[in-house]
């Protein structure tokens, strides 16, 4: 274990005795993995001007630093292939030693609740997975649940070994995705959960950015103090993200967006906005892969559904993936119990795009275009060129409309990669939803057994009450 306390709030208080020691934060001690083949930013503090020896086993390197007036250093360690264990040692007016340090792909896991819920929460095949969940090549880093009205310097967590008893109390949607990519590409992975249940988007992003924009300002202020987590933009980023800035990673996973449906009209640019803050930030545009919330029994009309189009439209973002789940949903419950099949498909957008494994499917269809043909609509889908399937045997939840804006149930069918839509009632149609309601599971999906996407060709005003 790292031998050196740090204090959450106030690091620098230890350094104003007479003998002051070098300090790291919590993120880096024994059982951590280190982002590799890259310059991995290792920081600290110190007595200013304090001189600072960092030495790496893996190649025996030196780095000297030395601790600036605001008594913190910095060295951008050069990792090597995935591999270890290794150990990394500071040397300053005392000296640190972390053990049992591994190199390989390292994933910061953020979200609300059904990224926090963990398998004693209660998940399919619960028992089972706890029983086989020994694999000390994968690290699990826990932020504990604190707010802040200011940036923090460190955030209470640790690293550890997974084991039964750890990966029974972490993110079961982070473990499923870690536990899939170590498999395929048999390397050491961190993950890194800084989650908290309840908690929106604005929460997460950095205040100043949120303030500077009038109308993420006002949407901010809809939200309404709830019980269980703080609403006010910032106080999380403020205490369980920023602390962890710059600590060199892979990629985001997310899943989030259940409390946005009060402020459903700004969360694409609001997430957007998260997404940019996050990444200049940490001065990489590094992948970010998300979760389409799931239907559920939401009390106003198409909130859901607005906010799962907002998450669509968010993959015009550089560099983003997302996951649809409707189909393993529970409309009656918030929290899917079907974690599983959650982070593995999270794993796959990693695995094909920032892993380059080509064979893996990531994405059910999704919509690219209409064609109206006589009585009749024709959609066309992106990730269906092998196919589409319906799963029921028929498909279901599409809608047809004219130019009256009156939606009726319409009739759809495959034809090839493509679905015909239409309806004895509108002769002239001109619009096409599919799956837009709150509570809509999907039927269609594509030959990988993944689901379409809900969607909507009109631009309308929706009356949402």
């Amino acid at each position: 274990m790292k031998k050196i306390f740090l204090s959450l709030f106030f690091p620098i208080l230890v350094l104003t005795g007479l003998q002051a020691k070098v300090v790291l934060p919590s993120i880096f001690a024994d059982h951590m993995v280190l982002q590799q083949q890259s310059d991995a930013p290792m920081w600290g503090w110190a007595k200013p001007m304090e001189e600072l020896l960092v030495i790496t086993s893996w190649d025996g390197k030196r780095y000297e630093t030395t601790a600036d007036n605001k008594a913190r250093w910095q060295v951008d360690l050069t990792t090597p292939k995935a591999g270890g264990p290794y150990r990394i040692t500071i040397v300053g007016n005392n000296t640190i030693v972390i053990d049992d340090v591994l190199i390989g792909e390292v994933w910061v896991c953020s979200g609300q609740s059904n990224m926090e819920w963990s398998a004693r929460a209660g998940i399919e095949s619960g028992t089972e997975e706890i029983f086989k969940a020994s694999n000390p090549a994968i690290r699990l880093f826990q932020v504990n649940q604190q707010s802040a009205d200011s940036r923090q310097l460190d955030c209470a967590g640790q690293w550890a070994r997974c084991t039964p008893e750890t990966m029974i109390d972490f993110s079961a949607v982070a473990y499923f995705f870690g536990q899939r990519l170590q498999e395929h590409l048999n390397v050491p992975i961190g993950l890194i959960n800084t989650s908290w249940g309840g908690t929106p988007a604005e929460a997460w992003t950095n205040p100043e950015v949120i303030s500077e924009n009038e109308r993420l300002h006002l949407a901010a202020a809809k939200l309404k103090e709830v019980p269980w987590c703080p609403v006010k933009p910032g106080v999380v980023y403020n205490a369980m993200l920023a602390p962890l800035i710059p600590y060199r990673m892979a990629g985001v996973i997310w899943y989030q967006g259940e409390s946005n449906t009060a402020n459903y009209e700004t969360y694409a640019e609001l997430f957007a906005t998260m997404i940019a803050n996050w990444r200049k930030e940490w001065d990489r545009e590094f992948p970010f892969y998300y979760v389409q919330i799931a239907p559920f029994t939401y009390g106003r009309d198409y909130e859901g559904a607005l906010i799962r189009e907002a998450q669509l439209k968010s993959l015009s973002i550089p560099n983003t993936g997302m996951v649809v789940v409707s189909d393993i949903g529970n409309v009656n419950d918030i929290h899917p119990r079907n974690k599983i099949d959650v982070g593995r498909r999270l794993a796959s957008w990693a695995l094909n795009k920032t892993y380059g494994i080509d064979s893996i499917v990531y994405s059910g269809p999704l919509y690219k275009e209409m064609k109206i043909e006589k009585s009749k609509i024709r959609i066309s889908f992106h990730h269906a060129a092998n196919g589409l399937v319906a799963r029921e045997g028929t498909l279901t939840h599409f809608e047809i409309a004219g130019e009256d804006r009156k939606f009726v149930d319409a009739q759809a069918k495959i034809d090839g990669n493509t679905v015909l839509v239409y309806a004895k009632a509108v002769k002239n149609p001109v619009a096409v939803r599919y799956a837009f309601s709150n509570t809509a599971t999907p039927t269609l999906f594509n030959k990988a057994g993944l689901p379409a996407s809900s969607f909507r060709t009109d631009l309308w005003e929706m009356e949402v009450k």
